[in-house]
């Protein structure tokens, strides 16, 4: 499955231009590696249970993480983060 678009969330551009640089370098690597497999084992891409049942995460660096859903051959990142945007 290779994504065709990947729509950004207002609170994930607001969240990723927070980051540290190096992880703001580290994610475009990791989103283009989506873009082509969403479910290549770097990514680690995985879907979320209870109250974020709907929505899947894939690995970043270390603690990130970026929230995302899918829509057909599209997905909408919603956050990126550590662990706490999970909360």
């Amino acid at each position: 499955m290779k994504i065709s678009s990947i729509h950004y969330h207002p609170q994930f551009k607001k969240s990723f231009y927070r980051l540290p640089k190096d992880i703001q370098k580290k994610t475009k690597q990791k989103v283009k590696l989506f873009r082509e497999n969403p479910f290549h084992p770097l990514l680690d891409t995985h879907k979320l249970h209870g109250k974020l049942k709907e929505q899947w995460s894939f690995y970043i660096k270390g603690q990130y993480r970026i929230l995302f859903i899918f829509d057909n051959n599209d997905a909408i990142f919603l956050d990126i983060g550590p662990h706490d945007i999970y909360k």
